[in-house]
Order: structure tokens, then C-alpha cells, then sequence
């Protein structure tokens, strides 16, 4: 796990290097433990033949490896500025696998003519290697890196496909003078890029070190502003940085240096039709079993310490569960980690958030080694600053008790488990499909779906909250945009059909969404992030599994608001198949437990200890979020949700999460 950054110019004869060091250390908390840098002068634009570069080091790690030279140096500088260099690719490390030098990154093939510099975890990559060895590859390290080296030199950029894990990486081929950027099928690791006036093409771990390359001028995207106060998430690959895009899900660029030809390629995408054939349940429980204990088992390889987050639900205890067995079979104990809320000032439903009791009584039962961490109303402020800087932009939820986890995790581990996935795989969700039912056609289940996630601002109240940037954000249609997400509908549709588009459209956004805000959230603590859920065996036999398994009643209403923690009506009904195969690793009142997300009370914070931090942020006249957002229009319907008239904790949560933005890269 690590960050990569680097630019290629697509017209000019060179990039610009003294950004280069820069957009590295900007994410040094992505990667502790090493730094490199390789300058390519690659030859496209002159004669193919003829290429060189440098491949150096930071002066903190020249003690890692005393052969390469240093970036700080005269002469290396010298050399940077004394010649064209049109590739850039560097690297911060955080040492997982094959903790020794022999994983330093850039890291190139034995000709040293196929570069890489990569973020990620192929789980994989030990069968790879076999396979790679039997047909004559030779490997100096122990590192999954390698591994894709030679699988891109054994199959091409197809290669990818056979890659179970999360990755995003850039892989030069200085013998086709071709280059590539890719990301993993669900979108685990980021990768933003953007172009530059002058045809440079800058890419990164994380939008910071694109704003390090200061031929980029920072602005605000009023288009994605207004996506993101629509589904307090961005559907399309905009960021709230203008031209500033993310690398989509399941694709990967190519780049022809010497044809200039640049092609977006998807090579994955969640496909939830054509159910298996399967009709006895037993047979989908027992394969399910099997998947799901395989993929936490793939996903404990590690050189440093792993653990796991334990809230009081059935993913994550779930995955402790197999863990902690597999822990105690070498003679060690897993550990978990918990953040709970004080709820001294909480009420209603409130009450039940904070899961502490649940996640102790699972530690005891798996025998783990347990710590928790307990959250005040003052804590949401303590980190908004920081929680603001590693985010980047908004997103989905209430996360800032996420910074939280992975803060406390960090401590003790630098490998972290998650449960990441389970709900969107196998329906967790059931009051969000009761749409599902009494549709006349596509069209209508998407209107009706549509308005359901309008989670911010009301469809009647848009127009007033952004009228000072109406007129830049005329041409967006926000019901396009969600119904571009779905990429075909049949003729005719069954329930079971209708559930299955939910789930399609909840991996590609929600789910989505989730995974960019675990990965900030996480590696700005240094630490490591996986997703078991998201093996690729369990997904491809997931994705399969008759919606009648997932839920309970196909034709149930459940009418719920999220935004109305209060008044949400408790269900039991979703992930029905997973209950069943879990039920022999957790104890029953876990897995016939209600849903209930990780949320904190600030429902009642935002009315009450918080108050006052609210109305200074929001109520202040001069706030930046004034510049974009109708001051009277959004003070009313925040002072609704402090007098009690309306629950509207998301839209309060995302209007102190963008003004802290503003505060940061507005």
C-alpha cells in the first residue's frame, strides 16, 4: 500500500521536474517508509531508439540503499535540468509485503525497459508467480509488484484481469513506447488525473499532489457542487477540483507515445443478471461459506501486523470470526478495533449507535486482542481541519468517525480489516428496494428511485440554494446523471429484476463512495485498508445469487429516511443468505440482528453540544459556502433542522464538510 504520483507530456518534448519531488511528499503519510523517483527521457519524440533516465532517492532513505543517488543532490539536479525527461513516475512506500529493499519502487523488469510504480495488494500473486516461473520468469523479490511486471510482459495489459486484489498503478513499456494507468474493478485505490494547458497529463494517489503541479489552477467544479448537494456523493468521475477527473472503477488508460493515440479502456463491471441455476439454498450457503472464508484467509498475507475492525454487526464480526481463528492457529491473537459514541446527550434511536457492548462480547467469544476508543460531540470539530485535508472532497455519509478508527487502528497495526461491501453484494439495504414493486416500467422505477436518492436538498429548493451559480450549472441534469448509471434495462421486469438494478446502481456509487473515503481516511494514518467482501471470487458468485436469497419478501414495503435516524423502522430483512452462512462463526443475536450502519448521534449534537460550533460555521454570513449557495434560502433550512421542524443531519454534516473545504482548497 503506498501513493504514486507522476506526469507525462503528450506534446512537448518535456514535463516539468521541479514539481516532481513536491507531489511525492505531499503524500508522505500514504508512504513512510521509502521514496523514489524515475525521469524518463523516453525517446517517442526524437528517435525511438535512443532513451535514458534517472532512477533516484530520497536523501531520508539514502540509508535504504546507499547505490541509488539522491534528488537533492547538485549533480542530480544538474542532470534533471540539463536534459528532456517527457515521463515522470515516484513513489511513496508503505512496506507490506517483502518489507526489505527489494520492493522499492520504481521498480522495473531485469532490462530495466518496464517500469512501475504501484498502490495496492494483489492476493494472488503467490499462485501468480508460480505460474510465471513455470514458464521461465525469474523474480529478485518476494513482492506482488514484481509479480505484475512479468504478468504484463507474459499476457500484455490483460494481465489485469487475472489480478485479485485493489490496485491502481502506472506501467511504462519502454520497448512499445506505450504507457498505462489502471485501476482495480471496484474502485478500492484512487487515482485521479488532469490536463494540463500545456498537454501534460498529471496523475496521483491523491488530488493534493496534482495541486503541487502548479501549472494547474485551482477551482471550484460548480457542476459536480451541485451533483454532490444532490446525492451527497459524485455519480460521474468529476471531483469539486475542476478537470481535476478520478480514474473510473474497472478501467484503465493507454497511452501510444508514439501515435499520440490516448484510449479509456473498461475491462470490469458489476453484472448482477443471469442468476445461477442453482435452486436448493443449502448449495448457495455452503459455496458461500467457502468463498467468503477463502477471501479473509487471501487477504491475512501480510509482512507486518494485520487487524480488524469489530463494530457490533455481522460483516465485520464476520470476518473476525474466520480471522481470529486463523490467528490462533499460529499461536497469536487478532486485533480489533472499536469506536463507540457517548451518548449522554442522545435520544431515541440514538441510543442504540453506540456498539461497544456487542463488539466486547465478540472479542471474548473470538478471543481477541481488543481496544475502542469512545467519540464526544466535541470530537467532530477537534478533526474537521484534518478530516477535510485527507478527504479532498465531500462524500458520501457522516465519516468522520472512520478518521477516527483508522486513527486508533494505526496505533497497533498497519494492515486493517473491513467489512466494507457486504451490504451493497447481498441487499443490506431492503428499505431502499421497495421501489423494487409496482413499477409500470424502467422509466417509472427510476423516477421513483431517483427521488429517493435526492438525500440533501429538496428537488423544490435547488434552484433557490444555487441561484448564485445557476447560470454555470444550467446544462446539469441530475436525473441524467443518475440514470446514466445504468448501463441497460431489459424489456420486461420482475421484482427480482428491479432489486438487482439497485444493487448494480449501489455498487457503482454508493459503494463506490465508501471505498474512496475509507482509503483517505485510513492511509492518512499510514495505514492499510482491505476489503474482504471484494474478492473476486465472491463477488463473481455473489452477484449471482437470486435476489429471493438476499431478502426476505420480495413485495415487502419499508418506507425509511435516512436523513430521520430517529424514525427509521428496524429491519432484519436484508442479507438474509449471508445470516445463514455466517450463523456458524457469530452468535445469533449478531446475525439475526437488525441493520444498523455506523453512524454517530448527531442528530441530537447538531441541536445540542454541538450548536453553537454549527450556527458560528453556518449561520455566519461571511462563510465561504455563501459564494455558491444562496445565504437566506440554506439558513432556513438549516435553522428547520435546529428548531426541530426537519431532520437535515446530512445536509448540516456536508455543509460544515464543504466549508472546511473552502477553508483548505476553495
Amino acid at each position: 500500500m503506498c501513493g504514486i504520483v507522476g506526469s507525462l507530456s503528450l506534446s512537448k518534448p518535456s514535463i516539468n521536474v521541479n514539481y516532481s519531488k513536491d507531489m511525492a511528499d505531499k503524500i508522505a503519510h500514504r508512504g513512510p517508509d521509502d521514496a523514489g523517483y524515475l525521469f524518463f527521457h523516453t525517446g517517442a519524440r526524437h528517435n525511438k531508439k535512443v532513451s535514458f533516465y534517472q532512477n533516484l532517492t530520497d536523501n531520508k532513505f539514502k540509508n535504504v540503499d546507499d547505490m541509488l543517488p539522491v534528488i537533492e543532490s547538485s549533480s542530480s539536479q544538474r542532470e534533471l535540468n540539463n536534459h528532456d525527461y517527457d515521463l515522470y513516475m515516484g513513489h511513496r512506500r508503505l512496506s507490506i509485503i517483502d518489507i526489505s529493499y527489494a520492493g522499492h519502487q520504481p521498480m522495473s523488469d531485469l532490462s530495466k525497459n518496464i517500469w512501475i510504480v504501484y498502490n495496492g495488494e494483489i492476493y494472488n500473486f503467490k499462485d501468480l508467480r508460480v505460474e510465471l516461473e513455470k514458464l521461465g520468469h525469474r523474480f529478485k523479490s518476494n513482492t506482488d509488484t514484481e509479480v505484475i511486471i512479468y504478468s504484463y510482459i507474459q499476457w500484455g495489459i490483460e494481465c489485469i484481469k487475472k489480478f485479485n486484489g485493489m490496485f491502481t498503478f502506472s506501467l511504462y513499456d519502454n520497448f512499445k513506447k506505450k504507457f498505462y494507468l489502471v485501476r482495480d474493478r471496484y474502485g478500492i485505490k484512487p487515482v485521479y488525473y488532469h490536463i494540463t494547458q500545456e498537454n501534460t497529463l498529471i496523475y496521483a494517489s491523491e488530488i493534493k499532489s496534482i495541486l503541487e503541479y502548479k501549472d494547474y489552477n485551482s477551482e471550484v467544479d460548480k457542476e459536480a457542487l451541485l451533483e454532490y448537494f444532490t446525492f451527497q456523493n459524485i455519480f460521474t468521475n468529476k471531483t469539486l477540483h475542476k478537470d481535476i477527473q478520478i480514474l473510473e472503477a474497472g478501467h484503465y488508460f493507454e497511452i501510444d507515445l508514439l501515435s499520440k493515440e490516448v484510449k479509456k479502456t473498461q475491462y470490469w463491471d458489476f453484472d448482477f443478471s443471469e442468476p445461477l441455476k442453482i435452486k436448493d439454498e443449502r448449495e448457495y450457503i455452503e459455496e458461500l461459506d467457502r468463498l467468503f472464508t477463502q477471501a479473509v484467509t487471501r487477504q491475512l498475507i501480510s509482512d507486518v501486523p494485520v487487524g480488524s475492525y469489530l463494530s457490533g454487526g455481522m460483516d465485520s464480526g464476520s470476518i473476525t470470526a474466520i480471522a481470529s481463528n486463523h490467528f490462533r492457529k499460529t499461536g497469536d491473537y487478532l486485533k480489533t478495533f472499536t469506536v463507540g459514541f457517548d451518548l449522554s446527550s442522545a435520544s431515541g434511536m440514538e441510543l442504540s449507535f453506540d456498539e461497544r457492548a456487542k463488539a466486547e462480547y465478540m472479542s471474548y467469544k473470538f478471543k481477541t486482542e481488543h481496544y475502542e476508543m469512545v467519540l464526544k460531540s466535541g470530537d467532530m470539530e477537534r478533526c474537521m481541519y484534518d478530516f477535510a485535508y485527507h478527504l479532498e472532497e465531500p462524500r458520501v455519509g457522516q465519516s468522520y468517525p472512520n478518521y477516527y478508527a483508522a486513527k486508533l487502528a494505526s496505533k497497533f497495526v498497519k494492515v486493517v480489516l473491513s467489512g466494507a461491501g457486504g451490504d451493497e453484494l447481498f441487499a443490506g439495504y431492503p428499505w431502499r428496494y421497495y421501489k423494487a414493486t409496482n413499477n409500470k416500467n424502467f422509466n417509472d422505477y427510476s423516477d421513483k428511485y431517483y427521488s429517493f436518492w435526492q438525500r440533501l436538498i429538496p428537488n423544490k429548493d435547488i434552484n433557490k440554494v444555487f441561484s448564485p451559480i445557476l447560470n454555470d450549472t444550467k446544462n446539469v441534469w441530475t436525473k441524467d446523471i443518475f440514470a446514466n448509471v445504468f448501463k441497460n434495462n431489459s424489456i420486461t421486469h420482475s421484482p427480482e429484476e428491479y432489486i438487482n438494478y439497485s444493487l448494480y446502481f449501489e455498487s457503482k456509487t454508493f459503494l463506490h463512495g465508501l471505498l474512496v473515503v475509507d482509503d483517505k481516511l485510513s492511509m492518512a494514518h499510514s495505514l492499510e485498508t482491505r476489503v474482504p467482501f471484494l474478492d473476486n471470487d465472491l463477488v463473481d458468485f455473489a452477484q449471482k445469487i437470486p435476489a429471493r436469497f438476499k431478502l426476505g419478501d420480495l413485495h415487502k414495503v419499508i418506507k425509511m429516511n435516512e436523513n430521520d435516524i430517529g424514525k427509521m423502522q428496524k429491519t432484519n430483512d436484508g442479507k438474509v443468505i449471508l445470516r445463514k452462512a455466517m450463523s456458524k462463526y457469530i452468535p445469533e443475536d449478531i446475525h439475526k440482528a437488525v441493520k444498523q450502519g455506523f453512524s454517530s448521534p448527531d442528530q441530537s449534537w447538531f441541536k445540542g453540544e454541538s450548536i453553537e460550533f454549527v450556527k458560528s460555521k453556518l449561520l455566519n454570513d461571511d462563510a465561504n459556502i455563501y459564494k455558491y449557495m444562496d445565504r437566506i434560502s440554506t439558513q432556513k433550512l438549516i435553522n428547520e433542522h435546529l428548531n426541530g421542524e426537519q431532520n437535515r443531519r446530512l445536509f448540516i454534516w456536508s455543509l460544515l464538510n464543504f466549508e472546511e473545504w473552502n477553508n483548505i482548497y476553495g
